[in-house]
């Protein structure tokens, strides 16, 4: 059968007619210049800098010649997460938390800029002259070949000033990104199919008087393009109530209810056109004097003399230039039931703007051919109006979604808004930059933050990158995960210490394999013995930390030579008691310099017969050095003065044996609560000395604790730990809102940081399990992100007793596989759901 419909070809209406050295041609020869744009992350933006985006844009915009377009144009395609399980290397863990994410929906972000140069007569043709409705296009001549110059030249300019805010980066697009090659569709391609994926094929477009249909989608269109439907005042950015407190504020740009928080497929152009501004302010003077005239006639002549008049005065005032602007929403679905939705919300999305929401059925297809890549001077003149570059800028979209790391290393987060993992590398990519000077981190977050469960997730996927992790617990927060790793590796690894009297934590600190005490060794060993001399309250004088060190040295040289002196702590005492004690005399030290019986008798319980004997003289080497899980559970002494602090100084010098020894490999100590044992005046030194040494090694120390009132508290938390904690990490803090202003000074938390720290689970989405945590490194890049897990990693992170037995006993009757239990009470979970 014959078709009769009238159809033509794409090719035939088609537009544009080459692209050479990465500028776009059009038949009517005007030139297009085509931009990435990187905007910030969304939620991470202040007030001021929004300002100084704003700046940036009229910067940019002002350096552009007449009949100039700039079109920006932000894509919000509705995807969903494609896990990665096909690594052979992913453990259990891992790939349950991919499949957990399978097809979790979410809304991808991708923003372009086209600057156009067209003509005076281009630039006032209206839609009935648009390329879609001319029989045929005739291709023109560039006649002016100067003026494509300048605005290259120009275009340049723009890109430079826009990068050098440091807020906004652009990349220009290269021809084959336009076109696209014989693998991957170019723009202009992906726009005509609505799609961002790099597999886009064309579509039949369907163009009559009701709808416009692309494919299977239908669009529906809303603009603003008339000043009556435009607010009363517009701002760079405006207060966001959900995740904004009486204390804190979050701001988003002023377009954001059009952009990122609208949820539905759907394509934002911003246009702002550059006529000659001095001919638009005359053609306004010479139509103020016409309304003056006809007045008499008409009140609304008056009015409108009136409203020229003060548009003419605000340009004259402050010399602003007359632009004309145009924004629409172009939203599709390939469901009607659904569209009529998509149109509620995106009126109701403007609305919020307090614009007036004008669904525009009539100029569909012109603005959507209008909006295509390279062909901005179709745009028809009377769906534009007249403004200054301020105004209009100000309804740009100014933030994007939250972007994951470029680096092979990292751990896996959830953006808040949409539920999308992300990989988050807050370790070495940051190192690399400049951003951060070293690896440590410091966590805080009160009881039922969800602390432990975000400590546990983030070493687990540590381990699984290779990392040697030492844990000092104080509440059995990490035997789930480490149950887990032992079983795995058939007791290989995943090595938990408990406390016990019968079993107590016991090391040499005078045993070294090849007999090689360097300057952190033997620094080591002092402050160890400081520690369990003097009180907090009594410092030692410099006279007794040289008469300690001579000690120590003149008894590692003695153990050197003599083979037959067994390095223990037994032996240095009888050392300082006899040989030390006459170099002592010989040298005729004073008593009050160095009182040597008085430091005898303090460490008497340490040696032979004494109390606390086993501590310091262990005839077993504890072999850890190629154990990479090992967890230390010391809560049955954290309130015992003396076993505390030495247990705690033992574990700590193990893990730096461990640092010096394994070169070239990560390492991390996570310290829970057991910081408060070793914060006293005498440890301070040696917590300094971890800090700052542990990045030499590629190494990183973490503390967390959930006690506010101990950090403010301790100056040696302060000067030792926080200040050398480049990463800091905190939860929840609504608990501590009264006495945050505290926390913010300790901190060094600025007041953009304050806003997002105040903002955590201010806004959670109740159709997800989650809870929020804020990153900030160095002080300058800060973000909330999400916990959010499977329910095997739920599981194996628990620290909930009754969860706990359960898995343990299922995983008894399955022959002690502890994955198969966590899979099968996963299973139950999910059905009971």
């Amino acid at each position: 059968m014959r078709n009769t419909l009238k159809a033509a070809t794409l090719e035939a209406k088609f537009p544009l007619l080459a692209v050479e050295h990465d500028c776009i041609l059009s038949k009517d020869a005007d030139i297009t210049v085509a931009f990435e744009v990187e905007l910030p992350e969304l939620y991470t933006v202040t007030g001021a800098e929004y300002e100084a985006i704003h700046a940036a844009w009229c910067k940019a915009i002002k350096v552009l010649p007449d009949y100039s377009i700039v079109h920006k144009q932000d894509w919000f395609v509705r995807e969903r997460y494609k896990p990665e399980v096909q690594k052979d290397d992913m453990s259990f863990l891992s790939r349950s938390f991919e499949r957990h994410f399978n097809e979790r929906p979410f809304l991808n972000h991708a923003c372009y800029l086209f600057l156009t140069k067209t003509t005076k007569e281009r630039s006032r043709q209206q839609s009935n002259w648009n390329t879609l409705c001319r029989g045929h296009i005739v291709p023109k001549e560039i006649r002016d070949k100067d003026a494509a110059v300048k605005f290259i030249e120009a275009a340049e300019q723009f890109e430079r000033i826009m990068n050098d805010s440091g807020f906004i980066r652009l990349r220009r697009l290269s021809s084959d990104e336009i076109t696209g090659t014989a693998t991957s569709a170019g723009l202009v391609e992906k726009y005509f199919s609505l799609s961002l994926e790099n597999t886009a094929c064309l579509q039949d477009i369907s163009l009559s008087a009701a709808e416009m249909r692309i494919g299977d989608n239908i669009l529906c269109l809303h603009t603003l393009s008339d000043t009556e439907d435009l607010p009363g005042n517009v701002a760079t950015d405006t207060r966001y109530e959900k995740l904004s407190t009486d204390r804190s504020d979050c701001r988003l740009s002023f377009a954001s209810p059009v952009g990122l928080l609208l949820s539905c497929n759907h394509i934002y152009n911003q246009y702002v056109l550059i006529d000659n501004s001095e001919e638009n302010l005359q053609r306004f003077e010479k139509s103020a004097r016409n309304m003056q005239s006809l007045s008499r006639y008409s009140r609304s002549n008056q009015i409108n003399k009136e409203w020229i008049d003060e548009y003419l005065n605000e340009a004259h005032s402050y010399g602003l230039t007359s632009v004309r602007a145009h924004f629409n929403v172009m939203a599709w679905s390939d469901d009607r039931e659904e569209l009529k939705h998509i149109k509620n919300d995106v009126g109701s999305q403007l609305a919020a703007m307090e614009c007036t929401p004008r669904h525009n059925t009539v100029d569909c297809p012109t603005l959507f051919w209008a909006a295509m890549p390279g062909n901005e001077a179709d745009f028809p003149a009377e769906e534009s109006y007249y403004t200054f570059i301020e105004q209009a800028v100000c309804f740009f979209t100014g933030e994007t979604n939250y972007r994951s790391s470029l680096s092979p290393f990292g751990i896996k987060m959830v953006d808040r808004l949409t539920g999308k993992p992300l990989h988050l590398d807050i370790s070495d990519l940051p190192m690399k930059r400049g951003t951060i000077t070293n690896r440590n981190k410091f966590i805080l977050g009160p009881s039922g933050s969800g602390k432990s469960f975000f400590t546990n997730h983030l070493t687990r996927q540590y381990y699984e990158q290779g990392t040697h992790i030492v844990l000092i617990d104080t509440g059995n927060s990490y035997q789930g995960l480490c149950e887990m790793i032992r079983r795995k590796t058939g007791g290989k690894d995943g090595i938990y210490f408990t406390y016990t009297d019968e079993t107590p934590i016991a090391f040499n600190p005078f045993y070294t394999d090849d007999k090689v005490f360097d300057i952190e060794k033997r620094e080591s060993i002092k402050t160890l013995l400081l520690t369990l001399w003097k009180k907090d309250t009594e410092p030692a004088t410099r006279a007794e930390e040289v008469a300690l060190s001579n000690a120590v040295s003149l008894y590692i040289e003695r153990i050197k030579r003599d083979n037959s002196v067994e390095p223990s702590f037994n032996t240095f005492y009888e050392f300082v008691k006899t040989d030390y004690r006459a170099v002592l005399e010989e040298k005729q030290v004073r008593e009050k310099d160095f009182d040597i019986a008085g430091f005898l008798n303090v460490l008497e319980p340490y040696y032979r017969g004494g109390e606390y004997d086993y501590l310091l003289n262990s005839d077993k080497q504890l072999d850890l050095l190629q154990k990479r899980f090992i967890v230390f559970e010391i809560d049955a002494i954290k309130d015992h003065p003396i076993l505390f602090p030495v247990t705690t100084i033992i574990i700590m010098e193990l893990f730096i044996n461990k640092m010096r020894r394994l070169k070239g490999i990560r390492k991390m100590i996570l310290i829970e609560e057991a910081w408060k044992a070793i914060a006293s005046a005498n440890m301070a030194s040696y917590i300094k000395y971890l800090y700052k040494t542990v990045r030499k090694f590629y190494g990183e120390a973490v503390v967390v604790t959930q006690e506010v009132d101990d950090i403010i508290a301790s100056p040696i938390v302060k000067e030792s730990i926080i200040n050398n904690s480049d990463c800091k990490i905190l939860l929840d803090q609504r608990k501590y809102m009264n006495k945050f202003d505290q926390i913010q000074a300790l901190l060094g938390l600025t007041d953009k940081e304050k806003g997002q720290i105040l903002s955590i689970n201010q806004a959670n989405d109740p159709s997800r399990l989650y809870k929020e945590v804020w990153i900030g490194l160095g002080g300058t890049q800060s973000a909330v992100y999400a916990t959010e897990v499977s329910a095997e990693e739920y599981l194996a992170y628990t620290t909930e007793e009754t969860e706990k037995m359960e898995m343990y006993a299922l995983a008894e009757k399955l022959g002690g596989d502890i994955e198969a239990a966590i899979r099968q009470l996963a299973e139950r979970r999910r059905n009971k759901k």
